[in-house]
């Protein structure tokens, strides 16, 4: 997984996976999601600090050991 952020355009760029691109969507004028034949390749986010969608807040689940 990479994630970058294009700070000069304010675009959030997060590549999941290098597979070929096969199909793009766009959720909203701002949001498109990349496909792979397998899944979900990358999604990529215009005005993302506009928007509040960075910077990224990623919360760590951490499974009780007992």
């Amino acid at each position: 997984m990479k994630i970058q952020y294009y700070e000069d355009d304010d675009i959030l760029f997060i590549e999941f996976t290098k597979g070929e691109i096969v199909r793009d969507e766009s959720v909203d004028w701002n949001v498109n999601i990349g496909y792979t034949a397998t899944g979900i390749g990358e999604i990529t986010i215009l005005d993302a600090k506009k928007s509040g969608m960075y910077p990224l807040q990623i919360e760590r689940v951490v499974a009780d050991a007992a």
